[in-house]
């Protein structure tokens, strides 16, 4: 698998994630403090009271090029509207103002609970360099509910179909 010769970076944005995340710490909100009407309706009070939301000016993104990763300089320098590491996404102002948005990052927050660091980590980048970030599976799959929370439909199961959708791409 072309992730496996990405493992042994692991370490190094583990260390990066924690300190990124350490020295943000007294920025973060909750998801709930922003108060969106339809985010409720989708995911539980407790993961909106204990995903947290940090506003930047823009996301950090870790120097994967400085570690020797130049395949993703280009991935490195695009400007994100919002990143998420683990149960906290960092977000620009105008991008905090948009609901899908945050539904996006939540059902990464889910991922990123189901598969746990590595399994996250390594099938982000498997995905990101065998299909691209739109095509990437995990992109892929956090695109789709949103297009369908967008869409406005019938109310369903987020995190149990996120759950469900991120092992069996662990499977696949």
């Amino acid at each position: 698998m072309i992730a496996d010769s990405y493992s042994g970076f692991l370490p190094r944005m583990f260390e990066w994630v924690q300190n990124t995340l350490e020295a943000h710490k007294h920025d973060r909100r909750s998801v709930e403090s922003f108060g969106f009407r339809r985010l409720p309706v989708y995911f539980t009070k407790t993961l909106l009271a204990e995903t947290s939301v940090v506003i930047v000016d823009r996301p950090p993104f870790p120097p994967v090029s400085a570690w020797g990763l130049s395949e993703f300089a280009t991935f490195e320098a695009h400007p994100a509207g919002a990143i998420t590491f683990l149960d906290t996404y960092f977000i620009t102002p105008r991008a905090a103002a948009n609901e899908s948005v945050h539904f996006h990052e939540l059902i990464h927050v889910i991922q990123w609970q189901e598969l746990g660091f590595t399994d996250f980590m390594m099938l982000y980048v498997a995905g990101i360099l065998e299909h691209g970030y739109l095509d990437a599976p995990l992109e892929k799959m956090a695109y789709e509910h949103e297009r369908r929370f967008e869409l406005g439909g019938m109310e369903y199961a987020v995190a149990e179909a996120v759950r469900r959708e991120a092992t069996a791409l662990l499977r696949a």
